[in-house]
């Protein structure tokens, strides 16, 4: 009571700041509040104690496998010689023990004697495993009614990859970008970039996105290493279930309970990055460490905290190409620093900022007679730019904290209460390339989970701490060494001592050949043929005294206007939120001719960013969002055909309601032989930032679509006009409605498991969009505005998309495996002039082979995967349009098992070939990763 009357005495702004100090501390609760219970509940303890030893049938070597009671989730691991204690509450109960490699055994205990259990090793079935993704009902992968990609425990333990989060790559139909080492993005169907809008995100059950990105960071906040359980991917159309965002597809990512996997687990991972000193002319360390330790304490109770922290020296983007910026388009062209004065490289910053120097040129009828030859066409001189390497520091880290309680009532009700927390640096490419600084992000939850129901809330707290864009900053470094025009100090001013030098000596030049007995029209020849060296005359004296890239003169400034926010400097002060409640209800105990289930949902933003992102100078905006959703399942023809029917109606306060119904059929032509054919449908709506975005990116204006735009551009008293960046052509622009993006999919699959070892799945596809979101640039004559605007739009035209996919998993004998996937995706009838970001290769073949089990104890392992993808047109929302050339890339690991202590020693390396590559235009070229990783308790 005294804590609600001392809240109650606050006003707003002091309830919201304590609300927010709360919030950032959960999880230092969460994980306090474990460690004091250990005392408290160590005390609870059963009358009854189950003990025995798990072996190797055939060896008779211990195993460490897990013991659980049936239908409880509650149970224990064996230790390294096989032996368990599992306390119960009474007699008869029926233990499930299982571990890697070997089949899962059932076996009723009705006294407590001792017992000797032991296991046979079998090869996985790769259609047995189970997956929730498709229909939020516990259904087999062979009997999936969609396409879906799971990555289960043993594929994360044997994966090259150097994280569970980059070993979902080789799956068909997903795509990824990366930003850099710990920012990467995954896409399916299309529509790559460094922030997916298109595809869900969801780590147990909470949506993954920064509230004011409207995407997912890459794995910034999530789970740690050691406590992945499963990845699940749906390629398509999902929004019927999972709401706004799932237009291409949802990834779910589920972690492990405290119940069923309890223990202390480890793993220490060291690296080498920039071997072949083609980024920073040095070798880099790589270095991850993750902790996990989780308890069950007496019958109810069960904890778990985990720590996980990254660092290593970045990638960097160096593209040094020549590129013409107009608005938020482009294209790269010819020249260099030295050879163009409106050199612009795509990887340099700064130089964005440009002049027409004619101006300076017809100031006078001297200076028009001596650069007569100059006038007829623009004449851009650029300022001298930097070097990634000089705006952003490549040190790239991240700290993960994460905590969870979970109290079991009885065997159907459970109570969890999670906190994750993330913070560190990483580089992002959207409109420019950011440097996130000091982000931190956390997610809290808390979950009732019942056989037949749940209820769940969580929020998002985001603070973009120090993140700055580097473009903007390095423009405004400029700006603060020596101004581009001051008119209170001309003569200090940058452009004007460039024009004075060039036109010195072209006043020179002029004058030289007059006097020699040239005429006119040779003088003014010979101007023009001496640009070249009239411009480097020209820069060389305005960038005397120029801050050298990393000299402390260089830092200060730097420092000093990347610390003042947008549109002053290049900081952001996001700290927006996400808020939601959710649940769902299935009617399996009360209807039986069909599996019945409902839910719903209540979605609340927080958009809070002083004007740095969002036109929210005056106060945070806020968005509500509320949905539900049904879906009626029924098997038929003695269950042969399944069919399924789903909808979804959802509400943004901004935009009309959408319905988004599905329908599937699954039928089984024989055992393990499914055809599946389905019509999605999905919508999203505009992201925070298609609604609200207001922010200078230095060469346009970034807006979003609502009516509010038409007041910020003055368009009634302003003539507007759309302009193609190919073409040039303008024509006059009138606001129309701005209205949810909405897709129509039809999908035709197969899926069969032969002999139990080879699973073959194959779809096809066909969509169709309706109001696709993209955006168009409006310029604006040049006596109201001198920079574009970048709005975002419904396309006219119905975008259409289809593609396919065939994959191959096969379980050979003696452990061996192997896969190959090949997939295709296209997109059609997009408008001229309309930037759709579809950035997809047309083909792509991942393969892979290995072993998890060689050599007479079966501890030898290896694996080696193979990428390959075609080249594909980038376009980069406002940063930069190329050219993504085609690229192989190969990963491989051998792997050494010590079961007795469930661990594993790991040697491996990520594109081995050392080959650098890129998967999105303007990010940074990828080299090879090798390292060496010990794990404790992972097997």
């Amino acid at each position: 009571m005294k804590i609600k009357y001392l809240l109650n005495s606050l006003n707003f702004q002091q309830a919201l700041t304590i609300k927010h100090f709360i919030m950032k501390k959960q999880l230092l609760i969460v994980i306090l509040f474990s460690i004091t219970c250990l005392n408290s509940f160590s005390q609870v303890n059963s009358t009854i104690v189950i003990s025995g030893k798990i072996t190797d049938k055939i060896s008779n070597d211990g195993i460490p496998a897990s013991v659980i009671l049936k239908n409880t989730g509650k149970g224990v691991s064996a230790d390294a010689k096989g032996v368990f204690r599992i306390p119960v509450s009474s007699l008869p109960v029926t233990l499930v023990i299982s571990a890697m490699g070997y089949e899962q055994q059932e076996l009723l205990v009705n006294n407590t004697n001792e017992i000797n259990i032991g296991l046979v090793a079998t090869i996985t079935e790769i259609g047995e495993v189970f997956v929730t993704a498709p229909s939020k009902l516990k259904t087999k992968l062979i009997s999936t009614p969609v396409s879906i990609e799971i990555v289960g425990k043993t594929e994360l333990i044997n994966s090259p990859a150097e994280s569970y989060w980059a070993t979902i790559l080789g799956k068909k139909g997903l795509d990824v970008t990366t930003s850099g080492l710990l920012y990467k993005t995954f896409s399916t169907r299309g529509f790559n970039g460094s922030g997916s809008s298109r595809v869900n995100q969801f780590m147990d059950g909470m949506d993954n996105q920064a509230p004011g990105l409207n995407f997912s960071v890459g794995n910034f906040v999530g789970l740690t290493e050691l406590d992945v359980e499963s990845v699940e991917i749906l390629p398509g159309a999902s929004s019927a279930l999972y709401g706004s965002g799932g237009m291409n597809g949802t990834i779910l990512v589920n972690s492990k309970n405290p119940f069923t996997s309890p223990g202390l687990s480890i793993e220490v991972k060291q690296g080498l990055m920039d071997i072949g000193k083609k980024q920073r002319g040095t070798v880099n360390g790589f270095n991850d460490y993750a902790l996990r330790y989780a308890k069950q304490i007496g019958e109810h109770f069960a904890f778990k905290v985990g720590v996980q922290y990254v660092q290593a020296k970045d990638w960097l983007a160096n593209d040094s190409t020549n590129y013409f910026r107009y608005g938020s388009s482009g294209n790269v062209i010819p020249g260099t620093r030295q050879s163009d004065p409106n050199y612009d490289g795509v990887n340099v910053y700064g130089d964005e900022t440009k002049v027409d120097i004619r101006g300076f040129m017809t100031s006078s009828q001297q200076l028009q007679t001596i650069f007569a030859n100059y006038l007829s066409t623009p004449q851009f001189v650029s300022r001298t730019g930097y070097p990634e390497i000089a705006a952003i520091d490549p040190k790239t880290k991240n700290l993960k904290l994460s905590g969870a309680l979970h109290y079991k009532f009885n065997n159907n009700l459970e109570a969890i209460f999670a906190g994750h927390w993330g913070t560190g640096n990483t580089v992002y490419t959207g409109n420019n390339r950011y440097s996130f600084k000091d982000v931190k992000i956390g997610q809290y939850k808390l979950e009732l989970n019942s056989k037949n129901w749940f209820v769940r809330g969580y929020t998002t707290q985001e603070d973009a701490g120090e993140a700055y864009s580097a473009t903007v900053a390095s423009q405004y470094l400029n700006e603060a060494w020596k101004r581009s025009f001051n008119p209170a100090n001309i003569n200090s001013s940058w452009y004007p001592q460039y024009f004075g030098a060039f036109a010195t000596g072209a006043g020179q030049i002029f004058q030289t050949v007059l006097g020699s007995g040239g005429t006119l029209a040779q003088a003014q020849s010979a101007v023009f043929a001496a640009a070249s060296q009239l411009h480097t005359a020209g820069r060389a004296f305005a960038d005397i005294g120029r801050p050298v890239a990393g000299s402390t003169q260089f830092k200060q400034i730097f420092d000093q206007v990347r610390k003042i926010p947008i549109p002053n400097g290049g900081l952001f002060l996001d700290q927006s939120q996400l808020w939601m409640l959710e649940g769902q209800y299935s009617f399996a105990d009360k209807i039986k001719f069909a599996e019945v289930i409902v839910g719903g949902n209540i979605k609340n933003y927080i958009l809070n960013s002083h004007g740095t992102i969002f036109i929210d100078t005056a106060g945070a905006l806020k968005i509500n969002e509320w949905g539900g959703y049904a879906q009626i399942t029924k098997k038929l023809l003695k269950d042969k055909l399944t069919l399924s029917a789903s909808g979804r109606f959802d509400k943004n306060e901004n935009f009309k309601g959408k319905l988004t119904p599905r329908v599937t059929a699954l039928f089984e032509v024989a055992k393990n032989h499914n055809i599946r054919v389905s019509y999605q449908t999905a919508y999203r709506f505009p992201t925070t930032q298609n609604q609200w975005i207001k922010l200078d990116i230095g060469n346009a204006i970034l807006l979003g679509g609502l009516p509010w735009i038409k007041d910020y551009m003055k368009t009634e008293s302003n003539a507007t006009f759309i302009i193609n960046p190919a073409t040039g052509q303008t024509t006059p622009y009138i606001y129309k409605e701005f209205k949810p993006e909405s897709i129509g999919s039809f999908e035709l699959g197969y899926k069969s498991l032969i002999n139990k070892k080879l699973l073959i799945d194959a779809y096809v596809y066909f969509g169709q969009y309706t109001n696709f979101l993209g955006r168009i640039l409006l310029i604006q004559p040049p006596n109201v505005v001198n920079k574009p605007f970048s709005i975002v739009v419904n396309s006219e035209t119905k975008v259409k998309t289809w593609g396919m996919g065939i994959g191959f998993d096969y379980k050979l004998q003696k452990n061996y495996f192997l896969f190959l996937n090949t997939y295709t995706d296209n997109l059609t009838n997009v408008a001229s002039g309309f930037n759709a970001g579809f950035n997809t290769p047309k083909y792509r073949v991942n393969a892979g082979f290995g072993n998890n089990g060689l050599g007479k104890q079966k501890n030898i392992g290896f694996n080696i995967n193979f990428r390959w993808q075609d080249s594909f047109k980038w376009e980069g929302a406002g940063f930069a349009d190329g050219i993504v050339k085609k690229y192989t890339t190969l990963d491989a690991q051998v792997n050494y098992k010590l079961p007795k202590i469930k661990s594993m020693i790991k040697l491996g390396g990520t594109n081995i070939t050392n080959k650098f590559y890129q998967n999105g235009f303007g990010n940074p070229y990828i080299g090879g990763m090798y390292y060496i990783s010990f794990g404790y308790h992972i097997l």
